[in-house]
C-alpha cells in the first residue's frame, strides 16, 4: 500500500482509509450497515493485512457506536494504526451537544477518547462549518487539545473555501494549531471541488481525505443503464449525496466498465482508482458491509490505469465550467495557465 504525507505535516498515511460509518448499525445510520465487533475484527485485519493505516470515524456514526466498535476491534493493535474521529453533529437533546463551541469539543473530545478507548487521537477533524460559532473560539478549543496531548492533528470536513481560508489565516494569525487536512465529497460524478478547494489544499499544503468515492453506490458496479435500480443500496435508500446527472453518469460507468475489463478489476476498484490518481488527493476513504466488498475494494490500490484510461474519464466525467472560471480561461488563460497542477480539470 503505498504511503502518502499528510499535507505538509510530516504524518504518512496509507492511499486508502478505511472508514466505520457501516459499525453500529444504531438510528439513522441503520441502513448504511449494521457491522458488530467480531465482524469488525476482521475487516480490521484485512485492511491491516492491506497495508491500510488510516481508520476513520465520527461521534455521531449510529450516535458513539461506530467509535465503540472501531476501539474493541483494535484492541491493543491501535498503536499500530491512524486514529480519526470527528465532532459537531448532536449528541444529545441539550442546547450544548452540537456544535463548534468550545464547551461541545472539548466534551466531544472526551468522550470519543472514551468510547475508542484510547488516550489520545491521531487526527481530530471538525465535521461541519458552525456558523454559529466564532472560528476563533473552535479553533482555540483544538489548539488546547493538542496542546494537552489529547489531539495530534487537526482537520476539517465540509468547508466551503472561504471558510477554509478563513481559518487558515486565523490560525496564522493567532499562532494557533493548524488544520492539516480535509475531508470532501469527491467522485466521477461529483467534481465540484475541483474549483476552490483542490486549488487551495495544493497552494496552501492540506491534505485531500475523499468520502464517498462511489458516491453512494452509484458507481458500485450495481447501477446500470436500462436496468431497475438495486433494492437495499446506501443510494436506493438515502439518495446520492449531492446531485447526480445520471445520463451521464452511466456514461461514465460504461467508459469504468471497459477499463476494469482491461485489467481484470470490477467497476468499483476503477472508479477508486480514478480518485486515487487526481492531483492533491491523500487518501481515499473506504467502507464496507461485508468482507467481500472490503477485500474489492482494498484491490483498487494493487493497480493503476493508464495515463490514456484516466484522459478518457476525465473526458466523460467533465462539465462546462461556472463563472468566473469559464471567464477566467477564456479571457485571462496567459496569466492562469490550464494546467493540472492548478487543481481543476476544466
Amino acid at each position: 500500500m503505498e504511503m502518502r504525507f499528510l499535507g505538509h505535516s510530516g504524518l504518512r498515511v496509507s492511499a486508502l482509509t478505511f472508514g466505520t460509518m457501516t459499525f453500529g448499525g444504531e438510528g439513522q445510520f441503520r441502513q448504511m450497515g449494521s457491522v458488530q465487533v467480531e465482524e469488525a475484527r476482521r475487516h480490521v485485519d484485512l485492511c491491516l493485512e492491506a497495508g491500510v493505516n488510516l481508520f476513520d470515524t465520527a461521534d455521531v456514526y449510529s450516535h458513539g457506536a461506530s467509535e465503540e466498535i472501531l476501539g474493541q476491534a483494535l484492541g491493543r493493535r491501535r498503536d499500530e494504526v491512524i486514529l480519526a474521529t470527528k465532532a459537531h453533529g448532536r449528541m444529545g437533546d441539550g442546547p450544548n451537544d452540537v456544535g463548534q463551541s468550545r464547551h461541545h469539543i472539548i466534551r466531544a473530545c472526551e468522550d470519543s477518547l472514551r468510547r475508542l478507548d484510547t488516550d489520545y487521537i491521531d487526527l481530530y477533524q471538525v465535521h461541519g462549518f458552525d456558523a454559529m460559532t466564532p472560528l476563533e473560539e473552535t479553533l482555540g478549543a483544538l489548539d488546547d487539545l493538542v496542546r494537552s496531548g489529547k489531539v495530534r492533528y487537526i482537520g476539517c470536513s465540509n468547508y466551503s473555501a472561504w471558510h477554509l481560508m478563513k481559518a487558515l489565516g486565523l490560525s496564522e494569525r493567532k499562532g494557533l494549531e493548524r488544520f492539516v487536512s480535509q475531508q470532501v465529497y469527491y467522485s466521477l460524478v461529483a467534481r465540484e471541488l475541483e474549483y476552490e478547494l483542490v486549488p487551495l489544499s495544493l497552494d496552501q499544503g492540506l491534505g485531500i481525505l475523499v468520502w464517498s468515492p462511489l458516491a453512494a453506490g452509484f458507481l458500485s458496479g450495481k447501477f446500470r443503464r436500462g436496468r431497475p435500480e438495486p433494492e437495499g443500496t446506501r443510494r436506493s435508500q438515502r439518495g446520492d449525496p449531492g446531485t447526480i446527472d445520471e445520463e451521464r453518469g452511466y456514461d461514465i460507468i460504461e467508459v469504468l466498465d471497459e477499463i476494469a475489463q482491461e485489467h481484470e478489476a470490477t467497476i468499483a476498484q476503477a472508479a477508486l482508482n480514478w480518485v486515487l490518481r487526481r492531483p492533491g488527493v491523500t487518501s481515499v476513504i473506504v467502507g464496507a458491509r461485508t468482507e467481500e466488498q472490503l477485500r474489492d475494494n482494498l484491490e483498487a490500490a494493487s493497480w493503476e490505469m493508464t495515463e490514456e484510461e484516466v484522459w478518457r474519464l476525465d473526458e466523460i466525467s467533465d462539465t462546462p465550467p461556472i463563472y468566473p472560471y469559464w471567464h477566467q480561461r477564456r479571457f485571462n488563460a496567459e496569466r492562469i495557465p490550464q494546467t493540472i497542477e492548478a487543481g481543476a480539470h476544466r
